[in-house]
């Protein structure tokens, strides 16, 4: 039995390989690297707390500057006392009589300063002197009101005579200052009105008092004393 020969020229079975073609051979630039920022990841709770504690603190601070500012405006607004002095006390006339009773003469003449420290002027009716002997009143005067400007000062002038008026009570010890040349006179100064603030009439006042020793014979001031009540 003969073989059956091959035929060379039959196409093989499997295809030769192709060689790979390539389209381009251009290179890819090369990218700058770029920043990146890593933020820690917090837990729920741990992200309310927070949450929590800014909103308190910013009530805080909310009240804080409300409290501020409130103590600014009542700085402003709440009334001070009155500053008070005397500028001048002078007597012109101090005369004491024995018949047919023990009485005294005075011719008293003041110069007060009224400082008003307030932010709003201050009004007041009058200012209130008074004169007394170891604590028994002798005579007093009422001048007239005035006005003194915001964080100013004004000066009224008073003058208070007085004529005979009979001492009742330390006739003893006004002969025995008579004799020792030193009488000792206290006198009161007071004054009233009103700071308008706004839509509110604010009452204020102001007191000072006075120990003024005088000489009966020339009238001279021997010693003076003052203090604010």
């Amino acid at each position: 039995m003969a073989k059956q020969g091959t035929n060379s020229t039959e196409s093989p079975l499997l295809p030769h390989p192709s060689t790979p073609h390539f389209t381009s051979t251009s290179e890819v630039p090369d990218r700058e690297p770029q920043d990146y920022i890593l933020l820690p990841t917090f837990p729920r709770g741990r992200r309310r707390s927070l949450l929590r504690y800014c909103r308190c603190s910013s009530s805080l601070l909310a009240s804080a500057t409300v409290l501020a500012l409130l103590g600014l405006v009542l700085f402003f607004i709440w009334p001070s006392k009155l500053e008070m002095r005397t500028v001048r006390l002078k007597f012109d006339r101090v005369r004491v009589s024995t018949q047919p009773a023990v009485a005294v003469s005075i011719d008293l003449h003041l110069r007060i300063r009224i400082r008003n420290p307030n932010f709003f002027a201050f009004h007041y009716d009058g200012l209130f002197v008074a004169v007394g002997y170891r604590g028994e009143p002798i005579g007093y005067i009422l001048s007239t009101g005035g006005k003194v400007k915001a964080r100013g000062a004004s000066y009224v002038d008073v003058e208070l005579q007085i004529d005979g008026v009979q001492v009742l009570h330390n006739v003893f010890y006004l002969i025995e200052d008579l004799i020792r040349r030193s009488i000792q006179f206290d006198t009161i100064t007071e004054v009233k009105g009103f700071l308008h603030i706004l839509f509110f009439d604010i009452p204020i006042k102001g007191e000072f008092s006075c120990s003024v020793d005088v000489n009966p014979e020339n009238q001279t001031t021997i010693k003076q004393y003052c203090y604010p009540e």
